[in-house]
């Protein structure tokens, strides 16, 4: 395939853009090589500014669980761009997709809308700590809840990719208050309650890890984690931006039957529109402006925009729940496929999976953390995202990042993906 387009645009962008990107991974430093600049997308399938047709595996990193410009989401777009784009006043939609959303969610009884998924993790740390009056959060290490302060401390993803797991920035005295430990190890959170046992506010973390590529939590682990904070008045958050409506209707705590005090969503909740949120019980929520001392605003928030997205896209998923069945039985089919061809090669790997979402690692360790993800070997990597690339395949550019399945991906593109996944393996 040729990228003679997207080359050049990327020159352009460089000289006005810092890096020529407006997230970090894009720029593909991780794998080498120049980002393909998209023209649109339909359905499984990107359409690149060269003329070039990509089945995609990253769907926008999670909000396309339906496929691109899904039609009833389009549609509610539309229409209520004809009203306007933007009051900083309250909508009757805002209400809608609140009840909406609230009747998906397990253990939760209000939701509050913010703009992105940076947003609603930090508000949900800070209501955490406005309720407990603690100031101390868990976080663990390779986890990514956002760019703000507080979570740059050995984040995953992009963090780790551009080798600044503590970004210059964040002040010594912002990470003080972020504790580490280290994911599916329960007795590093532990020790860290032990050490701090009346000054933890919350634990913030993935149920399913995202950042460091798929990593499910091991049996016991956020049940664990739920037991400590029991144990020691500290509040349980799930960062569900990734998994919230993908792993199932009610997202990671439906899906493993866990119970969080916040959890965050973002993603799928805006359609593909830019979206986050928060919800816990109402005491908690209480503590929130207007009714309470924490603080927490934005023009923006409950766009009436991202509103319509969203309330179409979760509507269709209440009504529609054979779509996760589908979403199951695609990734295990894909993940099945890839399992066998490697074993024919003599490749070191691991594949993760847990409902839609997948990664494959180049290593022989069990990846169950970050130090685990980060035993993998990147050159294979950079060769197998190239590889794929070259044939008409759209991977994650790191090996940090899950794999995200849409429901318009059809058996024919799974069949090609693994026919172009046998290709690549035979020129090893």
């Amino acid at each position: 395939m040729q990228y003679q387009r997207s080359s050049t645009l990327f020159q352009a962008a460089q000289n006005v853009i810092p890096g020529g990107v407006n997230s970090p991974v894009r720029a593909f430093q991780a794998v080498g090589g120049t980002p393909i600049f998209v023209d649109h997308a339909k359905g499984a399938y990107l359409y690149d500014e060269d003329g070039n047709r990509l089945i995609d595996y990253i769907s926008s990193w999670g909000p396309m669980i339906l496929g691109h410009a899904f039609e009833p989401v389009i549609a509610a777009v539309k229409e209520r761009a004809d009203k306007g784009t933007s009051y900083g006043m309250p909508t009757e939609l805002e209400t809608q997709i609140a009840e909406l959303a609230v009747s998906m969610l397990p253990n939760m009884d209000q939701i509050r809308m913010v703009n992105s998924g940076t947003e609603a993790c930090m508000s949900a740390v800070r209501l955490a700590r406005g309720f407990t009056g603690r100031e101390k959060l868990i976080k663990f290490a390779g986890c990514y809840h956002g760019h703000s302060d507080a979570f740059l401390i050995q984040a995953g993803s992009g963090a780790v990719t551009f080798g600044a797991p503590s970004s210059p920035g964040v002040t010594k005295g912002t990470a003080k208050d972020t504790l580490l430990a280290d994911y599916n190890d329960l007795e590093s959170v532990v020790r860290q309650f032990e050490q701090h046992p009346e000054t933890i506010a919350a634990i913030i973390v993935e149920p399913v890890a995202g950042n460091m590529g798929c990593i499910p939590p091991k049996a016991g682990f956020l049940e664990g984690l739920r037991s400590l904070c029991d144990q020691y008045g500290a509040l349980l958050i799930f960062d569900e931006v990734m998994t919230g409506f993908r792993l199932a209707p009610g997202g990671a705590q439906e899906r493993l039957g866990i119970r969080a005090d916040i959890a965050t969503y973002g993603k799928v909740l805006g359609g593909g529109l830019p979206v986050g949120a928060f919800a816990a019980r109402k005491e908690i929520m209480a503590q929130l402006a207007p009714l309470g001392p924490v603080y927490q605003a934005g023009t923006l928030s409950g766009n009436p925009l991202a509103m319509a997205a969203g309330y179409a896209m979760l509507h269709h998923l209440q009504s529609h729940s054979d779509v996760f069945d589908r979403l199951d039985r695609k990734c295990a089919q894909l993940e099945e496929g890839m399992q066998a061809l490697l074993e024919t090669k003599g490749l070191p790997y691991q594949i993760n999976r847990l409902g839609s979402m997948l990664s494959l690692h180049f290593t022989d360790q069990p990846v169950v953390d970050f130090k685990t993800a980060a035993l993998g070997n990147n050159d294979h990597f950079k060769n197998y995202f190239h590889g794929m690339l070259e044939r008409g395949v759209y991977l994650p550019p790191s090996a940090f990042e899950s794999y995200f399945l849409n429901d318009a991906l059809s058996e024919e593109d799974i069949a090609f993906t693994l026919s172009t996944f046998e290709d690549w393996l035979n020129t090893k």
